[in-house]
């Protein structure tokens, strides 16, 4: 019988079709959603499944089973690549990025099977010193190549699991997050009628975290008990400086990989117990202020940090804590000097500059003008992208020391001596250094207020 011709027939309904690509399209969605939330986690390990499980919670919020994640054969070309991009010294096998990539499949295959079996160990960490603007220096800890290749892998799965959790006002090795986000942070609350500062440096941070209480923090929420091991061996691998090798017993060390989401890690309590009492902390790693409307309130967030501090085996520096009320000093924060409402760049960031720009315009430096300023620019450039906004001020007297270093490279090879000065001028203007291309700070700052105002300009007519 033609169906089509029974006057019985119904048809069969499609709402239950048409509810089920509804929802599949809801899905697709929802997942399209998830991943723009993530998009800095590596994806290899950090699946849609993955994602849910990470957004919904997971029983007891503790995770299990991770270390299968962490030797992933596609984990670690993601943490290759990311290790190779990075670049960075050589260790203490003396194994360079190059040398590495020639046999990169075997080595990271080697890797793999090593994680897997439980048979890696990471090899010492290579120290050195870097110079600091007063003079002293900063130990840093170099790791093997190999070492930084599974450090990676590591942070690639750890760090979503604890990055859900962090506070607002952390922004320091933060994916998304960074100094100028900090700053303006402060910036708002200044501006809000905030006068009074906790100024706080903790000491050696990074060298004293204790490592027990670090470990602590970690199981809170992974399990895998392989996976803590392997933290534990990156915490208690050997430092070696030059033929002395010691094994240290606190501190995760900086030049490390992973030791920046640990360090925020052993931060995070200090965090939020600064938000449950109310305290407008803005941190980056281990530098933070406080900003409060009194001065009682902003000495009872000290007693607080001082207590935190205290029962968490860290010490806060004597000379560079203090409190601070904005009308009266200055106080400095990420490099800038907060000073009555208008900012500067500190005299460490000025000197660290200029001892910079000296290197590269010693009068005896026998290549051409237009090599040196080609070398000068994306010092200049770089610099100004961090403390554009400084007080104006900032950029003309700079502008003018760095012609006058090439004034007085140019003096020196007319047979003159001394730095540029008197006639150097006329004989060498301005413009025709502008003529070599050299980047202007006073120029890049009047372009740059003249962008912001054409860019609020347009955002006030829309609002009409």
């Amino acid at each position: 019988m033609d169906v089509l011709k029974d006057p019985s027939y119904t048809p069969a309904p499609v709402t239950r079709a048409i509810g089920a690509k509804q929802a599949g399209e809801a899905d697709a969605k929802a997942q399209q959603a998830r991943r723009a939330r993530w998009t800095w986690a590596e994806p290899s390990v950090w699946t849609d499944r993955m994602l849910t499980a990470l957004e919904n919670g997971v029983k007891g919020n503790v995770w299990f089973s991770l270390i299968d994640k962490v030797y992933a054969p596609a984990n670690l070309l993601a943490a290759w690549v990311k290790v190779s991009s990075n670049q960075g010294a050589a260790g203490v096998d003396h194994v360079t990025i190059e040398m590495f990539e020639e046999h990169a499949d075997t080595h990271l295959k080697q890797l793999s099977e090593q994680l897997r079996t439980g048979a890696y160990r990471p090899q010492a960490i290579r120290r050195t010193y870097i110079p600091k603007p007063d003079g002293t220096q900063r130990p840093l800890g170099i790791p093997t190549v190999r070492d930084r290749v599974v450090q990676t892998a590591l942070r690639n799965v750890l760090e979503p699991i604890f990055e859900k959790g962090f506070a607002a006002h952390s922004y320091g090795f933060r994916p998304g997050r960074g100094c100028k986000d900090a700053l303006r942070r402060v910036d708002q609350q200044l501006r809000r009628g905030f006068q009074f500062v906790v100024d706080a440096d903790l000491k050696s941070y990074f060298d004293t975290i204790p490592h027990d209480r670090l470990m602590e923090r970690v199981r809170e929420k992974v399990a895998d008990g392989r996976v803590l091991k392997l933290i534990e061996a990156f915490l208690t691998q050997g430092v070696m400086e030059g033929l002395d090798q010691w094994t240290p017993m606190a501190g995760s060390p900086q030049g490390a990989v992973i030791s920046p989401l640990l360090s925020n890690i052993y931060l995070d309590s200090l965090d939020h117990l600064m938000a449950a009492h109310g305290f407008e902390m803005t941190r980056y790693a281990d530098d933070f202020v406080i900003l409060s409307r009194s001065s009682e309130q902003a000495a009872g967030a000290l007693d607080q940090v001082k207590q935190w501090v205290g029962e968490n085996g860290l010490t806060l520096h004597p000379d560079k804590t203090r409190l601070v009320k904005v009308t009266e000093e200055p106080f400095e924060f990420l490099g800038y000097r907060f000073d009555h409402g208008r900012r500067w760049p500190r005299k460490k960031s000025l000197a660290k500059l200029k001892e910079t720009i000296r290197l590269r315009t010693k009068r005896t430096n026998g290549t051409s003008l237009p090599q040196i300023i080609a070398t000068l620019n994306p010092v200049l450039r770089g610099w100004f992208g961090y403390f554009k906004h400084s007080y104006k001020t900032t950029f003309d007297s700079v502008d003018r020391w760095v012609r006058m270093r090439l004034r007085s490279i140019l003096r020196k090879r007319r047979g003159s001596r001394g730095v540029g000065r008197g006639k150097d001028h006329q004989r060498w203007p301005n413009k025709y250094f502008a003529g070599f291309k050299l980047y202007a700070l006073q120029t890049a700052w009047v372009l740059n207020r003249q962008s912001a105002f054409a860019v609020n300009c347009r955002l006030e007519s829309r609002m009409r």
